[in-house]
């Protein structure tokens, strides 16, 4: 009686194990492959030693040099994710960043921007959303944000994304270059590079520029090239470091023209520090939920059926069946013979 319990018990234990291996795999792996809506606000720090840029200070503009640090804060808005309907409800979360680029030696801001766009929980891509809305410090504007920006999928692969870029405010190929190991992890690189972009920029503002830095010029455009460079968790699709050769040159339609921007801005050390260390525990999250816990659940339940057959073979082969017994009790009797 007992082993039968025993076998039955083992038996139960194991389909249960290998169910809850199939939901881990099936049902709550690809939930948690996903950008959650409680992320944490969060922070990455780049600096550009040695660079040319341009500072407007009291309507006054100016090309100076110096080293230049980028501060962009990524803040989710659970308020606006809540209120996402139709094909973006559970779909997507509304992150809102913003970024400020400072001069080192005097902490004087040298730019600032703003914006709120709805990215794919999965795939970190923006999504269309009427609400969406970039300020760059004159005013605030519309925006069609496409592509990766600030992440990359949840998986990500060795091939070509398109990154979008906020100065040209369109998509450009980010093509796969190499695995590279950044603080023990093993990266993802792309490369992205931009030449002859043009920067759109308000007429009133590019009059101002051309009459101080180009006297005498009516009209003109600025010229942008960038080498942008990320490095990528591909598991989680996080970035760890970012690199960005940015170059601005004011062109007048004379000919003439005056670099207003030659900066090359990475990653410090401690925020390439700060992003493998959330990256890695997220992978090793990731990988527990949606690989180890089902692969051990599987093999678990696979033994403990395995260990109910092999107890239900052995009872078999201790206790004869009823019929064996009768026929053995029942056999022919000695015939006596006389003598």
């Amino acid at each position: 009686m007992r082993s039968r319990v025993t076998h039955a018990v083992l038996l139960g234990l194991g389909a249960l194990a290998l169910v809850f291996a199939a939901g881990l795999a099936f049902v709550v792996g690809p939930r948690v492959n996903q950008l959650p809506y409680d992320l944490e606000r969060t922070q990455t720090v780049a600096e550009a030693p040695n660079a040319t840029f341009m500072q407007i200070t009291n309507g006054q503009v100016a090309v100076n040099t110096g080293t230049l640090r980028s501060t962009i804060t990524v803040s989710p808005d659970r308020a606006q994710t809540a209120d996402l309907e139709g094909d973006l409800d559970g779909k997507a979360v509304v992150w809102v960043v913003g970024q400020e680029v400072v001069r080192t030696d005097t902490n004087d801001l040298v730019s600032a921007y703003s914006t709120a766009l709805a990215l794919d929980r999965k795939t970190g891509a923006a999504l269309p959303w009427d609400k969406q809305w970039l300020d760059t410090g004159s005013d605030r504007q519309e925006v069609d944000y496409s592509g990766q920006i600030y992440k990359f999928p949840f998986g990500t692969e060795k091939k070509t994304y398109q990154i979008f870029d906020r100065d040209i405010l369109a998509t450009q190929p980010a093509v796969f270059v190499k695995t590279e190991e950044i603080e023990g992890l093993s990266t993802y690189q792309f490369t992205q590079e931009i030449r002859g972009g043009r920067q759109e920029v308000p007429a009133d503002r590019l009059q101002i520029l051309l009459g101080q830095l180009i006297p005498g010029a009516t009209s003109g455009q600025i010229v942008y090239n960038n080498t942008r460079t990320v490095w990528v968790e591909p598991t989680t699709g996080q970035y760890i470091k970012v690199q960005e050769k940015q170059e601005k040159n004011l062109v007048a339609d004379s000919g003439q023209s005056v670099r207003i921007l030659d900066a090359t801005f990475t990653y410090t050390d401690d925020t390439v520090a700060s992003s493998a260390d959330r990256a890695s525990s997220n992978r090793q999250l990731l990988q527990i939920v949606t690989l180890w816990a089902p692969i051990g659940l599987a093999v678990l339940g696979l033994i403990l059926i395995a260990i109910a057959i092999v107890l239900a073979s052995r009872r078999g082969g201790r206790h004869s069946s009823p019929a064996a017994v009768a026929s053995a009790s029942s056999g022919p009797k000695p015939v006596k013979t006389s003598s």
